[in-house]
């Protein structure tokens, strides 16, 4: 790649797994050139300039600013929070990236369902699809379907796509922000039963995404399902919030709805795509979907993934709390 070709990288100021800036910190520290696309200008956007970023500060809806963003770029990584914007935002980079011409690569993050969630699956009859997905949800999120289609426009676009169907984070809003009042009290408080679930550390998403940037064609016309390398019962869950706190944490399983209308949806009163997105995802890991383990990110890696406790341990929610 020509030295003076930035890497574009959106959602740099995101939240959730903070992939976008770790990929950004990894770049550089590569001494690649990276362009990072930010929703607004604050503290976020500041340090990453501070850190060697150039920081472009535009609306990923807005099809001259994605254009302006895009320019001089021929590889990019496309992320954006939980919106019901979603498939808009993909389609506009799409046509921003084909306008441009000379695309390398357009790795796009996804999520694990996409790798099951088949045109047959969806529009199978109703009690079909309740017992397939574990008898609690019949139909996906509108997050979920908007990543469907949105994979379905990249294919669509010719663009050399990859798509990185991430499980669910470690940092994951379920499994951290509203998981820290219970575990003040020492009770870890998840609707889960004994469902087994093989969470995925956003650092080693961010370190696959930087080594497809870098070199992706191996990679291009790929799609990736990938889970974290452990499957742990809720137990074992509690456990490992224990010695991440280094305290004792029990796991108290509570019912599903009860637990949406208890935390997703007071924490999320003002965000119903996000909430309804979330209240989905309890229900499909509380009904098995989440329950499986796969070596692919080991081999992509080429080592073995960071497990839960590692991510824990270095989550800055947890450890705000082992420090009050």
């Amino acid at each position: 790649m020509p030295e003076q070709d930035p890497i574009l990288i959106t959602g740099a100021g995101g939240e959730v797994g903070s992939v976008s800036r770790v990929m950004v910190q990894m770049l550089l520290a590569q001494g690649r050139r990276v362009r990072a696309f930010v929703r607004r200008e604050d503290e976020r956007a500041h340090a990453l300039r501070q850190a060697g970023a150039e920081v472009v500060v535009g609306d990923l809806l807005n099809i001259a600013h994605v254009t302006a963003a895009l320019k001089g770029c021929r590889r990019v990584y496309f992320s954006m929070s939980l919106s019901p914007y979603y498939t808009d935002a993909v389609t506009l980079m799409a046509a921003a990236a084909r306008a441009q011409g000379g695309m390398e690569v357009f790795v796009n993050i996804s999520e694990y369902e996409q790798s099951y969630m088949t045109f047959e699956k969806m529009t199978a009859p109703d009690e079909e699809r309740r017992a397939w997905l574990g008898g609690l949800v019949t139909d996906w999120s509108p997050q979920q379907r908007a990543h469907w289609i949105s994979e379905q426009v990249l294919d669509w676009s010719g663009l050399p796509i990859v798509n990185v169907q991430a499980t669910i984070f470690v940092e994951n809003p379920i499994l951290s922000m509203l998981a820290l009042k219970p575990l003040r009290q020492g009770e870890l408080r998840l609707p889960f039963g004994l469902q087994r679930v093989a969470p995925i550390a956003g650092h080693d998403v961010a370190e696959l995404c930087v080594k497809i940037l870098v070199d992706p064609a191996p990679h291009v016309s790929k799609s990736y399902a990938l889970t974290g390398p452990e499957l742990k019962d809720m137990h074992g869950f509690a456990e490992d919030y224990g010695a991440a706190l280094g305290r004792h944490v029990a796991y108290v399983a509570e019912d599903v709805e009860t637990w949406n209308a208890t935390y997703v949806d007071r924490y999320l009163a003002d965000n119903p795509h996000a909430a309804e997105h979330l209240k989905t995802l309890t229900r499909l890991v509380a009904g098995g979907r989440y329950d499986v383990v796969s070596d692919e990110l080991a081999t992509l890696l080429g080592r073995r993934p960071k497990d839960l406790r590692w991510a824990l341990q270095n989550n800055r929610r947890v450890q705000r709390l082992k420090a009050d």
